[in-house]
């Protein structure tokens, strides 16, 4: 497991349990980590920004969708929620986004490797900024897949259940890799410092 990833475990459950949350500088990084800098808040949102400006101009010719049960995939860690800067808040513009597609009335889902034993307290943080959402993917217990199969599979299981995937953003290759997808729109991940 990552370190970010166990990271972001660590403090959600400690949220659920009530502690005070753990520090980040209380998770050792891996041995050898040689990571520049990420870039300021500010930046990283401007970022972030300049690709859901994109993605919001392309639902704008493509919803609401004619004939198609429409749908656009979020994913959460840095992308629907701030994970690394300001954790459980949401992106401000993936929000905006998110209400959108909603708006035009397409279905919100996310999909996530985060595992289903916080899916409750994941839900709870993602109503609490101020989504709405069709449905919430998360790594089913023993599911030791890679992320990028296991959030293809969840795509897969979406168009089955009779949605066009009309966009699929994440900040992560593995976010957006094996299709399934009208359109993908990749958040700023700095060589993979936001994974």
């Amino acid at each position: 497991m990552r370190t970010f990833s166990l990271r972001i475990l660590v403090t959600t459950v400690a949220a659920i349990i009530g502690l005070t949350a753990i520090p980040a500088s209380a998770v050792a990084a891996p041995a050898g980590n040689t990571a520049q800098a990420l870039p300021s808040y500010e930046t990283w949102l401007a970022d972030v920004e300049s690709v859901t400006d994109r993605a919001a101009d392309y639902l704008d010719d493509r919803l609401p969708a004619s004939g198609a049960r429409a749908a656009i995939v979020l994913d959460i860690d840095n992308t629907a929620l701030q994970s690394k800067y300001r954790p459980y808040a949401a992106t401000p513009s993936v929000l905006a986004l998110a209400r959108q597609a909603r708006a035009d009335g397409a279905a919100v889902f996310f999909v996530t490797a985060r595992p289903e034993i916080i899916e409750a307290a994941t839900e709870i943080n993602l109503s609490v900024v101020g989504y709405r959402w069709t449905d919430l993917y998360t790594r089913p217990t023993f599911d030791f897949s890679d992320n990028q199969t296991l959030k293809t599979k969840a795509r897969i299981d979406i168009e089955r259940r009779g949605y066009t995937i009309v966009a699929n953003i994440g900040n992560s290759a593995t976010d957006l890799g094996g299709g399934h997808a009208e359109r993908t729109f990749k958040l700023p991940d700095y060589n993979g410092q936001l994974d």
